[in-house]
């Protein structure tokens, strides 16, 4: 008898539970904003970026970024569908894992967020954007930049800089017709960001006449380059790029200099960073990069967020204008929709025209950002300082080839 009551106690237990588990809400509403006591709306809003680990620095900068712009829309007092909005922020670290970024998508999923701002790394974004397409829920990410992002037909996946390819053709042009390099070797992080703008680097460079004398391959993790170095040494290169972040990049021109490689480095928006500077030492001198837009000091946004965010958060990395201006961006379309239900406001956001610290951001049809800028960058006097720009709205002509540097 004591056994049998126990049967039919956990059989309701089981039957209750089940119950419970069949009312939940299916995915595709995941994301419908809730009604706080107060009567305010609020609504979630997803951050996701490396916060821990080598590019941590990077992550806590776009994650700044997005913490800015929410103050600053809650400050506003932003009414939507008649109601005053709270926005409220749920941050994530990813680690830069792919298997870890599904992970945390998955948990911004059941937080019903009605967007997220990431993430960081292409490889991260990539396998997490199924999951936020699936549940309906809108993502822009202000960093990363493999086109396979925006090729999946995913209609909630948006970014707001430009991709690989337009920043590939930039750097492989720049290595052949202002360095005019005759041969370059090089290097990538194999993620799917270091690999996939080798890849294009390599196509530009290679329509221009340049010999890729070696291809070589590290993780995103490795700080001791010196076997690969040493077989590039032999190569003779005039120019090494490097598809990778600052936490490689600086180690690697301090190995390049301790090995009297006389080859420049230059690199993608990963390493143009003030990190770079700082890792790399003395050994930044003369090194190149390349970022997306134009010169932050020409856009006429970029003074009053850099006064802002400075004063919150010290000296802006690299992404966090980009990730407070898709902040904002996705309070203007639900502003413009009347609503914060992503399957209402996602027309509106797909249509906008929005002028950011960034400058003007408006997207194609798979959700990149039209007429993106490319400028190229060098250390000089332990600053970076412009080389030339091109494409995008207003973009001054590229720069002249460097003067050879005296030898000391």
């Amino acid at each position: 008898m004591k056994y049998a009551r126990l049967s039919l106690i956990a059989t309701a237990v089981l039957a209750l539970a089940a119950c419970g588990k069949g009312e939940q809400k299916p995915a595709e509403q995941a994301a419908a904003p809730a009604a706080a006591p107060s009567g305010e709306l609020v609504v979630k809003l997803g951050q996701v970026s490396p916060l821990t680990g080598p590019i941590a620095h990077l992550g806590k900068d776009s994650e700044s970024g997005v913490k800015l712009a929410v103050d600053e829309l809650n400050a506003e007092g932003v009414t939507i569908g008649g109601q005053k909005v709270k926005f409220e922020l749920i941050s994530e670290d990813d680690q830069a894992d792919p298997k870890i970024a599904t992970q945390v998508a998955q948990r911004l999923v059941d937080a019903k967020v009605a967007a997220v701002i990431g993430h960081l790394n292409s490889g991260t974004t990539i396998p997490a954007s199924k999951v936020y397409s699936d549940a309906g829920i809108v993502q822009i990410s202000p960093s990363a930049t493999n086109p396979a992002y925006t090729t999946q037909g995913f209609k909630s996946a948006f970014r707001v800089i430009p991709n690989d390819v337009q920043q590939g053709k930039a750097i492989g042009d720049f290595i052949a017709d202002t360095l005019k390099a005759k041969k370059i070797a090089i290097v990538d992080d194999r993620t799917a960001y270091g690999q996939g703008l080798a890849d294009e680097v390599e196509k530009a460079a290679k329509g221009k006449g340049v010999e890729i004398v070696k291809r070589e391959f590290t993780t995103n993790t490795a700080t001791d380059f010196m076997a690969i170095l040493t077989s590039i040494k032999g190569a003779k290169p005039d120019v090494i790029f490097f598809g990778g972040m600052d936490a490689q990049a600086g180690p690697m021109a301090k190995q390049i200099k301790k090995l009297g490689i006389t080859a420049k480095l230059i690199g993608g928006d990963g390493f143009q960073t003030p990190e770079f500077i700082k890792l790399a030492a003395d050994a930044a001198e003369g090194q190149f990069a390349s970022n997306t837009g134009v010169p932050k000091e020409q856009l006429p946004g970029f003074a009053t967020f850099n006064e802002k965010f400075k004063a919150k958060y010290g000296e802006v990395q690299l992404y966090s204008p980009y990730a407070y201006d898709a902040t904002k961006l996705v309070a203007a379309a639900m502003k413009k929709a009347d609503s914060a239900d992503p399957k209402k406001y996602l027309p509106a956001l797909a249509g906008i025209e929005y002028d950011g610290v960034v400058g003007k951001i408006k997207f194609d049809d798979k959700g990149d950002v039209l007429n993106g800028a490319i400028t190229v960058y060098q250390v000089k006097g332990g600053k970076w300082e412009v080389m030339g720009t091109v494409g995008g709205a207003a973009a001054p002509a590229p720069a002249a080839a460097p003067a050879e540097e005296k030898k000391q």
